[in-house]
């Protein structure tokens, strides 16, 4: 039971105009998500050496990229106020799995919390990641 991409992309909260920034892109990457983003934002994605203000940072995360918590602290740098951080992992019994709970420590020393997780395709697992908020202002 697959999921769609285009459903995947909806249930990211990615919106039509969203600029995204990818983080992380190798051809294991689940191509046809790539797509769909590009698809419904009609924007095609930056890369890292952007120096554009986000809305979404994706970031493809494998055991052995190396520091976490390091792409996380990253990511945040180019994300608008209100942006979030999708941070996509191989799903569990698949090459390269990162642990639920490597996933949460470096979060939590990122300064972010984790709000949901989602099955983006066959291969890959998303978490979304959003910055405390202290005052709870918008």
């Amino acid at each position: 039971m697959s999921q769609s991409p285009a459903g995947a992309v909806e249930r990211m909260g990615v919106r039509p105009g969203s600029i995204v920034m990818e983080i992380g892109y190798d051809d294991d990457c689940d191509e046809e998500l790539r797509d769909a983003i590009v698809d419904y934002t009609g924007e095609e994605m930056v890369d890292e050496d952007s120096d554009e203000v986000v809305d979404v940072v994706l970031i493809w995360f494998r055991e052995g990229d190396g520091d976490l918590t390091d792409a996380l602290v990253d990511a945040i740098a180019p994300l608008a106020d209100d942006g979030v951080i999708w941070l996509m992992t191989p799903k569990r019994g698949r090459a390269g799995y990162v642990e639920p709970s490597d996933v949460a420590e470096a979060a939590s020393v990122a300064g972010l919390s984790q709000t949901s997780i989602t099955t983006v395709s066959s291969e890959w697992s998303g978490a979304r990641l959003v910055g405390r908020r202290s005052g709870g202002k918008r």
